[in-house]
């Protein structure tokens, strides 16, 4: 595991907004917050605050925004990862060493932040955050702690014709360890693994919750595909 390295955001790239009440509902999550600054990406959202982590849907508004790009090549999907990181200039210095580059940078008081490029990196678009203090999240919105449902992200698997290369350029990236026994690098809240795919990108995101039953109840419910691991939603397999 890497001392600090956390998932703290997972995202989906949908189609409609209603598949913010359809998650809403499978979950039964709280009072999302639409931070109204992806504005500037051409998208509207909801992020919900899972325990101290937080998922988020995006949906476009413009034909020029890159989650409408990526939904037209892949459809629904899992578009992006947040990692929180203990130094966010170290990180941003080991980016630039490695030639990934850094597609937009924040800094603000409370959080500084970059996109990697996903050209780059491969998979999903690639954060690094340091909020400050550690425990705090801007991107939940205000009082998020508040609106949280109990549960949390232990994990995400990407799939690639090349796993190891893609599992590496993530890890030292990163700055974590990659486990060539696993296919995967550990971070505080569970492992981040690769797997052989045809096409490159997240195939499921890892959730720990109570109540499996009553969730794959109300997905089942909700028109989703259940098996005995989880549910599908929006193109990524759920396994809880």
């Amino acid at each position: 595991m890497t001392s600090g390295l956390r998932i703290r955001q997972i995202v989906f790239a949908c189609e409609s907004t209603e598949r913010f009440s359809e998650l809403t509902a499978i979950l039964g999550l709280q009072t999302p917050f639409p931070d109204p600054g992806v504005a500037e990406f051409g998208l509207v959202n909801e992020v919900y605050a899972l325990g101290d982590q937080f998922i988020e849907i995006v949906v476009p508004t413009t034909p020029e925004a890159p989650a409408r790009r990526f939904l037209d090549r892949n459809g629904e999907g899992g578009y992006m990862a947040i990692f929180q990181v203990p130094d966010i200039q170290a990180s941003r210095a080991r980016l630039d060493a490695q030639k990934l580059r850094r597609v937009w940078d924040i800094d603000l008081d409370d959080i500084s932040a970059s996109h990697i490029h996903p050209a780059d990196i491969g998979g999903a678009i690639v954060s690094i955050d340091e909020p400050r203090p550690a425990s705090a999240w801007r991107w939940g919105g205000p009082d998020w702690d508040q609106r949280s449902a109990v549960g949390g992200v232990c994990g995400i698997t990407l799939s690639a014709p090349d796993p190891v290369a893609l599992g590496k350029t993530w890890a030292t990236a990163l700055g974590a360890d990659y486990d060539d026994a696993r296919n995967c690098f550990d971070t505080e809240d569970g492992p981040v693994c690769f797997q052989h795919g045809e096409t490159t990108g997240i195939t499921a995101y890892h959730l720990d919750l109570p109540d499996k039953a009553s969730i794959l109840k109300r997905a089942s419910e909700q028109g989703c595909e259940i098996d005995a691991r989880g549910f599908e939603f929006c193109g990524v397999q759920m396994l809880l």
